[in-house]
């Protein structure tokens, strides 16, 4: 990585935090807008291959060293990471985008049950399982067709699953030490093995230059912003001041659903944002434990899809 710019030292970790995720969010929020023009797996696949696309350029893969056995992993976690970002998309279109946030957490929170070994982890399962369920029964009784809560709600569960395996593949990933260099042909692979099934649809969208302009802004509001920041904010803080940190975004999601596709949440739905909240807290590492400091160019391969 380049050394970052001075200026960025000075900024608060949360600050940069905060506008991490917002900047991702408002890139769901854009590609929310262009579901009328194609299908939201097929823009999901196009954020996923303009990502790709701006990602090589930045980090210029082909420099570095690689083994087979480095490519396999790479290869298995692009097909996570696409498969996450796809089931996303599909749910985000059938439900709230703060709602679709704060279920897929769900996903890191249980590897942190399963890989954990105190009570904070094991009672965040319970705390984000209490916060989906009122979640999810909110939307099933909403005004929200029942096909369609229903398919959001299976789509984000996919997409929880995805993360859950993303997270785990990704540390073992981040273990070569090529961080967002991994990343950008993990995307790369992500974009080529759905091209079969998504391309055909998808490519037309790019005939109109101002679709070409909005999946270009989808790509770097999702992606590379939030990832820059994101390794700026990792070499400051310590995975557990990080792991609080991620507790922000189901809010901040929520805020930018309510702002830019006035999807204001009710009271049932703001107690479960924040009992999921509270569980990915929960599940913050202890200070100076073993995750206590991430190495360096280590991509930031935790936090969520948008």
């Amino acid at each position: 990585m380049p050394t970052r710019p001075a200026a960025l030292d000075r900024v608060p970790v949360p600050a940069l935090f905060v506008v991490s995720g917002l900047t991702q969010y408002l890139g769901a929020a854009i590609a929310v807008g262009l579901f009328a023009v194609a299908g939201a797996i097929e823009v999901g696949w196009l954020r996923i291959a303009a990502s790709a696309v701006l990602l090589l350029v930045w980090r210029r893969p082909w420099r570095h060293r690689w083994t087979r056995h480095d490519l396999a992993w790479v290869a298995v976690f692009g097909v996570a990471l696409a498969a996450m970002n796809l089931a996303f998309y599909v749910a985000i279109d059938h439900l709230p985008l703060g709602t679709a946030v704060a279920i897929e957490f769900l996903g890191p929170v249980a590897v942190a049950a399963v890989t954990g070994s105190g009570w904070r982890e094991r009672g965040a399962i319970a705390v984000a399982a209490a916060g989906v369920v009122l979640l999810a029964g909110v939307t099933i009784e909403s005004d929200v067709p029942r096909a369609d809560a229903v398919l959001g709600l299976t789509a984000i569960g996919v997409a929880a699953a995805c993360w859950a395996a993303y997270i785990l593949l990704g540390r073992r990933v981040a273990v070569s030490g090529s961080g967002v260099t991994s990343l950008a042909v993990a995307m790369t692979v992500g974009a080529l093995v759905f091209a079969p099934f998504l391309a055909p649809d998808a490519v037309p969208v790019l005939g109109d230059w101002r679709h070409v302009v909005a999946i270009a802004g989808i790509a770097l509001f999702s992606s590379v912003v939030p990832y820059a920041l994101e390794q700026v904010i990792l070499r400051r803080v310590s995975a557990a001041t990080f792991s609080v940190l991620l507790a922000l975004l189901p809010a901040t999601a929520a805020v930018v659903g309510a702002v830019v596709l006035r999807q204001v949440p009710t009271v049932p739905e703001l107690v479960g944002l924040v009992l999921v909240s509270g569980a990915i807290a929960m599940t913050a590492a202890r200070p100076g434990g073993r995750d206590a400091t991430p190495p360096d160019d280590v991509a930031p391969l935790d936090p969520p899809p948008a």
